[in-house]
C-alpha cells in the first residue's frame, strides 16, 4: 500500500526502525554518561537508595509544633482583627 511520497509500508518502518535504534543507541550514551558522573546510580543498590529516598522525599510532610500553631493562631487573630477594625472604621 503505497503512501503519498511513494514509500511503501516496509520501507516506512525500515526508515523508523533506523531512527529508533539511532536514538536508542544516544539514549545508551547517555545513561553511560550519567552514571559515570553519578557512580551511585550505577549500582543496582544505589540505585535502589536513590529510589527509596526519592520516594521519602515526596512522602514526608512537615509538621508544626503545638507551640508553632499557637504563634499562628495568635498572628491570625492579630491580623484578623486589624482588618475587621479597618473595615469597621471605613464603613462607618
Amino acid at each position: 500500500m503505497p503512501v503519498e511520497e511513494g514509500l511503501s509500508i516496509t520501507q516506512l518502518k525500515a526508515l523508523a526502525r533506523g531512527t529508533a535504534e539511532d536514538t536508542l543507541k544516544r539514549l545508551r550514551a547517555e545513561i553511560i554518561a550519567i552514571e559515570r558522573t553519578f557512580p551511585e546510580l550505577a549500582s543496582v543498590t544505589g540505585r535502589r537508595a536513590v529510589r527509596r529516598s526519592a520516594r521519602y522525599a515526596r512522602n514526608r510532610t512537615r509538621q508544626m509544633s503545638s507551640a508553632a500553631r499557637r504563634a499562628v493562631s495568635v498572628r491570625m487573630k492579630k491580623y484578623w482583627a486589624e482588618k475587621r477594625k479597618v473595615k469597621a472604621k471605613l464603613g462607618k
